[in-house]
């Protein structure tokens, strides 16, 4: 069962993470990529889109040419869990 993140358990599970921060006005952790083409994030998305699949948890994103906003937050316990914090290091795997 996925659990919300809480406590001294959402601070130790935050600071292994470089550049996520705590969105604002929500329970969730964001982060801005930036590439320099628009073929390179899509490349990156692409990438992205298929880590999320297999590990069934996919991300809120926003893209516009060659930037790449990442939101990561568990709807089935209203904010953030160990599965965002899991997906947020495969992603920083994953840039290039």
């Amino acid at each position: 069962m996925v659990e919300k993140l809480t406590g001294a358990a959402r601070s130790e599970a935050l600071k292994g993470l470089a550049g996520w921060t705590e969105a604002a006005g929500r329970d969730a952790i964001k982060k801005s990529f930036q590439f320099r083409t628009f073929a390179e994030a899509w490349g990156f998305m692409s990438k992205v889109a298929l880590a999320a699949e297999k590990m069934d948890h996919h991300p809120e994103w926003f893209n516009v040419y060659n930037k790449v906003e990442i939101t990561l937050s568990t709807h089935d316990v209203g904010g953030l869990s160990r599965r965002d914090v899991d997906l947020a290091k495969v992603i920083d795997k994953l840039v290039v």
